[in-house]
């Protein structure tokens, strides 16, 4: 498998540290306020990526932290009057609901910055052992930039570069206006512990570094999260991580792309931030997964509303030939006809190809291209009255099945019941479009009684009434069912 390596910036093959096992560390949320795109993006990412080693094989541990105490929960907590415990509480908890509904995997460990608060100062008074870091008189602890040789090698950066025109701010006491806070001294009235400089609390940065070399043995096989991260937040951890332990952090270093909401960054002051429960008001979850999975990991993502209607036609044709099939295994009399020969290399060719767009980098992109052409020899096979009835039609189906099924989940999709999720979909779509699904049901009920009658006049208004709705009707051997046009 072909990894994407931020750190080299080219593609690597992965090859763990420990035969049959992988180290995984995702960066989780500040658990401050609800999850967002771009949230949903990155969990979905590393959630596919995950999988996708287990189903090589490996026996994988996926840690991902929560930031349960942070500069930005304690300003909600003054905004609430909740403590800043209750509010990362209520977040963590949201964080769990979203991405359950979007079908991520839970981390095998979620460590929390509070519970990891002593290996936080041993590391900080490790760092100051060794010259890397110094405390100030107030009760901070810096981290010395130009300590580490290396600092800049993930994001690319120059130090000298980035000290130009760097200034130390007024009241500050850091000996270099690149340096950054591992320990912060407790302004009146916010969370503390105590240390060696004082009451206080961690920086940001710091959290990871504790919490990852915590559980997971050094150096880690992936570290990962958004783009954004790259810096300061990656490249500090691995100063700070590197400078205490002298051993490599992290080997790949894996990073997703930013959501755009219609070609702009998605942000609060543009007006065009969504919640992912936004967005799950008018879409079904499996949708916006599916969505945020039409493009490549590393790609940014432009999301639209025109994007997942998009997304949502493609998902169904998917789930109705899986319907089809469904219903077509149920037949009991096949002929001994065999299918033609390039049906059956189509088929193995388009296993092939969805292995190796899953090995290069998780092209998850290519990868449902791939399931699109499956779909469509399928639907070849299903059509063609000849090829239909062979025994070897029913063995083609049955692999299309389990395939999906392999595929389903590592993508994480097509787990449902067809029948009942194309229903759901329907509905959804219905709501969006303000359908009255009662009023269609019982003008069906209209039309199937006309239709017994004879009185085809009546039943021809109803259909034309369920179209002016945006219903479509389909006459078939089980009755007639109603979709949204």
């Amino acid at each position: 498998m072909q990894l994407y390596n931020t750190l080299t910036r080219k593609k690597e093959k992965f090859i763990p540290q420990r035969e049959g096992k992988a180290s995984v560390y995702v960066c989780g949320i500040t658990a401050y306020d609800l999850c967002h795109l771009g949230h949903a993006r990155s969990s979905v990412a590393f959630d596919v990526l995950v999988r996708y080693l287990r189903h090589t094989g490996l026996d994988v541990t996926f840690v991902r932290n929560f930031t349960d105490v942070d500069d930005k929960i304690i300003k909600r907590a003054g905004e609430t009057g909740l403590t800043s415990t209750e509010v990362a509480e209520k977040y963590m908890a949201a964080f769990h609901e979203d991405m359950d509904r979007l079908g991520c995997l839970r981390a095998d460990i979620e460590p929390r910055c509070t519970q990891h608060i002593g290996e936080m100062i041993a590391l900080c008074e490790d760092l100051i052992s060794k010259g890397k870091a110094y405390s100030t008189a107030s009760g901070d602890v810096y981290f010395r930039v130009r300590s580490f040789a290396s600092y800049g090698k993930l994001s690319g950066r120059d130090v000298d570069d980035m000290r130009s025109g760097a200034r130390v701010a007024p009241g500050e006491e850091k000996e270099d206006p690149l340096d950054f806070a591992l320990w912060k001294s407790a302004k009146p009235g916010e969370p503390y512990w105590e240390s060696p400089w004082g009451n206080g609390r961690p920086g940001w940065h710091i959290e990871c570094s504790a919490m990852s070399e915590k559980h997971l043995p050094l150096p880690l096989d992936i570290h990962g999260g958004g783009q954004d991260l790259v810096f300061p937040h990656h490249e500090n951890e691995i100063a700070q991580t590197e400078a205490a332990t002298g051993k490599e952090f992290a080997r790949y270093w894996v990073h997703n792309g930013f959501v755009q909401v219609n070609a702009e960054k998605m942000s609060k002051s543009l007006g065009n931030f969504s919640t992912i429960r936004d967005i799950l008001q008018g879409y079904l979850p499996e949708t916006l997964r599916y969505f945020l999975l039409t493009k490549h990991y590393r790609s940014p993502i432009d999301f639209t509303f025109d994007g997942m209607d998009e997304a949502e036609k493609n998902l169904r044709r998917i789930y109705q030939t899986l319907n089809l099939v469904e219903n077509e295994l149920q037949k009991t009399k096949w002929s001994a006809a065999p299918l033609p020969e390039e049906v059956l290399s189509e088929m193995d060719e388009t296993e092939r190809a969805w292995n190796e767009a899953m090995e290069d980098d998780l092209n998850t992109a290519a990868a449902l291209g791939h399931i699109f052409g499956l779909v469509r020899l399928v639907n070849r096979i299903i059509e063609d009255k000849t090829m239909r009835k062979s025994a070897q039609a029913r063995d083609a189906l049955l692999r299309m099945q389990s395939m999906m099924a392999r595929w389903g989940a590592v993508l994480g999709l097509f787990t449902r019941q067809p029948a009942e999720f194309l229903r759901e979909m329907r509905d959804c779509r219905a709501a969006r479009r303000d359908v009255d699904t009662a009023r269609v049901e019982t003008l069906l009920l209209e039309r199937q009684e006309a239709r017994k009658a004879k009185d085809f006049e009546r039943s021809d208004a109803i259909r034309e009434e369920l179209a002016r709705m945006g219903v479509e009707v389909q006459d078939t051997p089980a009755g007639a069912v109603w979709d949204i046009a």
